[in-house]
């Protein structure tokens, strides 16, 4: 008898779903994390009182029963909730003092409230205002038919397409003049709508945050579940940060019968005559089981956790040859908070207009979620993160690591003036992150955010690969990118390894 049913490589957003909604199917799960720290891209960490978030910090939903976020989903699958606090606006865009349509001062204000949002645009471009609202009416036309399919109910195999036909019939006729869309980018569909050249880059901006691409290069019905939650959801930030998000998941991992073990080292991936065996660990322990998910990176499975001989050639090649979007810098720091009554909580600063927003260090994030929580900081202080593009080629070879992470931070601390200009001078605490960081902390290839995936250019693969019994989640598998990508790859394979009726079961028994 095989030690598990299921063993799930990381304990990121995706693999802790994919293990967690196993466990509530009744498998038996554990999941193996090679950190200290669960949480993959989404864990947490403190310093001398600070609680950092090390990732996302834009959340939306999880205090909203109706909202379609999939983490807030599946916790109430798992039975298990996270506190949130809401809050409107989502957070400010700082353009650049050479705007020539000119910005509004503290910047540009991004709610969730559609009509607020627009009314926001107009302030500045009346017109453009217009547009979008057109732009917008076009992203819910697609979104309509898609929110009416149950995420809970998807899998990735044969099998969906006779429920859908048989349960959703009238969303499949409604997708159907929107197959354009469903297979375009999120810019061609700005293209027939969009003229005014400020909505187009506030457009091309918020593509990208939520990508890492612009809006080009954006698969639309991404940007259309946006605009879905945006017209309707509720904006808010986890209680205790993104470790919140990943406790409460644990929890739930747990009640249902699953494991997590840390400083737990998957070394390969065992596989014999083209199917998966099980897990050998660092310390040479081996673990058996006749299913194996890696939420690992597709560089990072196929290139470490598999041997080259595990994998057909032509596929190996292609997979490994996928494009990866930058890694990051990170700047984390405390900061003394006097003087700084009504603080917004989110950030984003684009310093030129003569750089493509995706040119490393000319797109900022700030976050600094002790407005909303205070407990994640020492008391009269803030915290904040502050994030940026940054290529893992400039830190292959360092002569002088401290000297080259001040040098790029620089970028970092001037969003930071953007929004303090007196920063510097408050900080108690400071800790620079590079590509280098990100590679070593959470074992991702070259420290990559993901896979640069233009739309139209090729597509997210799904769960399944070709080692029967082996299975991929996160972000370089279907849907792709982001926090609520994440999730719903982690559903979309677990669903696939359980058959339809265990899904409407666990779907009755919710609805009782």
């Amino acid at each position: 008898m095989a030690d598990y049913d299921v063993l799930v490589i990381g304990s990121g957003i995706g693999g802790l779903i994919a293990g967690s909604l196993l466990a509530r199917y009744g498998k038996r799960v554990l999941i193996c994390e090679s950190h200290t720290i669960p949480g993959g891209a989404a864990h947490g960490f403190q310093r001398q009182g600070f609680h950092f978030d090390t990732g996302p910090s834009f959340y939306c939903g999880l205090s909203d029963p109706q909202s379609l976020n999939p983490v807030r989903q599946v916790l109430q699958v798992l039975g298990e909730t996270v506190d949130a606090i809401a809050y409107d606006p989502l957070g400010y865009y700082h353009f650049p003092e050479d705007d020539s349509a000119g910005y509004l001062a503290g910047g540009f204000p991004i709610y969730g409230d559609a009509q607020k949002y627009r009314e926001a645009v107009a302030q500045i471009t009346p017109d453009g205002a217009r547009q979008l609202q057109k732009l917008e009416q076009d992203f819910l036309a697609l979104f309509a038919p898609l929110k009416q399919i149950p995420l809970l109910t998807l899998r990735s195999n044969w099998t969906l397409i006779p429920w859908l036909i048989r349960h959703q019939p009238m969303a499949l006729a409604q997708l159907l003049p929107q197959l354009r869309n469903i297979q375009s980018s999120a810019g061609a569909m700005l293209n027939r709508t969009v003229s005014d050249p400020w909505v187009r880059r506030l457009f091309d901006l918020e593509c990208f945050l939520l990508s890492g691409l612009t809006a080009q290069d954006t698969v639309a019905p991404e940007m259309a579940f946006m605009f879905g939650e945006r017209s309707g959801s509720t904006i808010d930030y986890p209680v205790g940060g993104s470790p919140a998000i990943i406790q409460a998941l644990i929890r739930g991992l747990k009640k249902w019968g699953g494991e997590l073990r840390l400083k737990t080292h998957v070394d390969q991936i065992l596989v014999q005559g083209g199917t998966v065996q099980g897990i050998q660990l660092k310390t040479g322990e081996r673990l058996t089981a006749p299913i194996v998910i890696s939420n690992a990176t597709v560089w990072d499975t196929y290139n470490q956790l598999l041997k080259p001989v595990d994998l057909p050639p032509a596929y190996r090649k292609r997979s490994l040859a996928t494009p990866a979007v930058d890694s990051f810098m990170h700047l984390h720091v405390g900061i003394r908070s006097e003087g700084l009554a009504d603080l917004p909580g989110h950030h984003v600063v684009i310093h030129s207009n003569q750089q493509s927003i995706t040119h490393p260090g000319n797109t900022c994030m700030v976050s600094i979620p002790s407005v909303w929580d205070a407990s994640l900081a020492p008391a009269g202080h803030h915290v904040i993160h502050t994030y940026t593009l940054e290529p893992f080629a400039s830190w292959e070879r360092v002569e002088d690591y401290e000297q080259l992470k001040q040098e790029r931070a620089q970028s970092l601390y001037r969003a930071l003036e953007t929004v303090i200009p007196d920063v510097r001078s408050r900080i108690t605490l400071e800790l620079i992150g590079t590509p280098l960081t990100h590679r070593h902390y959470l074992r991702r290839h070259r420290g990559t955010y993901g896979p640069a995936i233009a739309a139209g250019k090729g597509t997210f693969p799904s769960c399944h690969t070709p080692i029967s019994g082996l299975y991929r989640v996160g972000d370089s598998t279907m849907p792709g990118i982001g926090v609520p990508a994440v999730a719903a790859s982690g559903i979309l394979c677990a669903n696939t390894l359980v058959s339809p009726q265990q899904i409407q079961d666990l779907l009755q028994t919710l609805a009782a």
